[in-house]
């Protein structure tokens, strides 16, 4: 059967299929440190279990509108209001499955055959294909990592052409746990209206911040910038609700009412039941989110240490976020990769291979030189997998 031509040039995601790889290992008896999963591994909080619970009680299991039950969408304005001190309408919020989801829908409707989007590397690994599904052109900036893997106003300058037309900016950053500051932003920022660029603003890990940092996007930045930049959210990293699937976007009311529309085509209104937890993560208790952030902060600490006890190992240390991306270059000439693999896969392929630990190659994410290490997992795992990382490396090319 032919299959057409968008799906074809789709690669399946990365983190997703390592995940299974790693869990199908597992299920064999097979004892795997999993670095590469991409999400909280503490329990959703009993309160929001509980406003679920209370919703399907009372029968709330029907269609909702499109975008989002209004309740909910007045959480989110509460909440970007009082955390970032932008002002929404609802008909300028739009909740998704996912936010995934949110992003895929805003890019089909900003974005035409031949728009240049600008993706600094590295970047998220569905940022690429979603945008070429919407027949758009990503640009791939690759960063430094002396900059610590951020994106500078020249470097923007210098990719600029007539056919671009936005920019995506994640912060703090997957993979490589990377902050901007606000001072960055402004550079940024006047590149940004200079160019008449849309900006999306992927603030999905907003609240996982380290060491008292303040959390900052362009919109926060002036009227003039709110007004080109959509903000994406969602629940599932502050609240450990993955699976609960809610994500939303702020913008621009016409661009927001397009993406519902297209919404409407496609899934409809996102899960009723988890429309109504979210509205109980976003208004309630918020105790658990400190407390989360603070154990990452601690795993941090320790996961940046004992790589870098590693000899040959480099790695920026994560403003936010929970994961870190330590450069592994200086062990590639002890490798030997297949016939179309990169250095980075080979080597994530040896460690999990030889010491039963799953980590993300930095080919998927745009840097063949690094690989993504994820610490939401264990304090205990976190050392069982560095050991077996630096104790494989120790052997590699014997």
């Amino acid at each position: 059967m032919h299959l057409a031509r968008r799906i074809r040039q789709i690669p399946p995601s990365a983190t997703l299929a390592l995940n299974a790889k790693a869990n199908g290992l597992r299920a064999q008896g097979v004892d795997v440190v999993n670095f590469g999963v991409g999400e909280p591994d503490f329990d959703t909080p009993d309160n929001i279990k509980e406003a679920a619970i209370r919703a399907i009680r009372e029968g709330f299991t029907r269609y909702t509108p499109v975008g989002g039950i209004p309740e909910l969408k007045e959480a989110i304005i509460a909440r970007f209001q009082a955390d970032l001190g932008l002002t929404y309408k609802p008909a300028e919020i739009m909740v998704s499955c996912g936010g995934k989801h949110a992003l895929f829908n805003l890019f089909q409707v900003l974005f035409d055959s031949g728009d240049e989007v600008v993706v600094p590397a590295p970047y998220w690994v569905s940022y690429p294909p979603m945008l070429r599904l919407a027949e758009a052109t990503p640009v791939i900036i690759r960063t430094r990592e002396e900059n610590g893997f951020k994106l500078t106003a020249d470097e923007l300058k210098e990719c600029l052409t007539p056919q671009t037309k936005g920019l995506i900016l994640n912060s703090p950053s997957n993979p490589t746990g990377m902050v901007y500051t606000r001072a960055e932003l402004e550079a940024l920022a006047e590149v940004v209206l200079a160019h008449d660029l849309i900006v999306i603003s992927d603030d999905i890990y907003d609240k996982i911040l380290f060491d008292g940092a303040s959390f900052v996007n362009l919109a926060m930045l002036a009227p003039e910038l709110k007004e080109r930049t959509f903000v994406l959210n969602g629940v599932s990293k502050t609240y450990a609700m993955t699976g609960w699937r809610i994500g939303f976007a702020a913008g621009p009311e016409k661009a927001i009412a397009a993406a519902i529309n297209l919404q409407s085509q496609s899934t409809s209104n996102p899960n009723s039941i988890a429309q109504k937890a979210s509205v109980e993560a976003l208004t309630g208790p918020q105790d658990f989110v400190a407390e989360m952030v603070r154990e990452f902060a601690w795993r941090r600490d320790d996961i940046y240490r004992r790589l870098l006890e590693i000899p040959g190992v480099t790695s920026a240390k994560p403003g936010g976020a929970f994961y870190i991306f330590p450069n592994f270059s200086a062990y590639f000439d002890r490798l030997r990769p297949a016939s179309g693999q990169s250095y980075s896969q080979a080597l994530a392929e040896y460690f999990l291979e030889v010491a039963k630990v799953a980590a993300v190659p930095g080919a998927e994410f745009g840097e063949d030189s690094c690989i993504r290490l994820s610490f939401a997992t264990s304090r205990e795992r976190i050392a069982t997998g560095i050991t077996r990382i630096r104790e494989a490396l120790e052997r590699l090319g014997k």
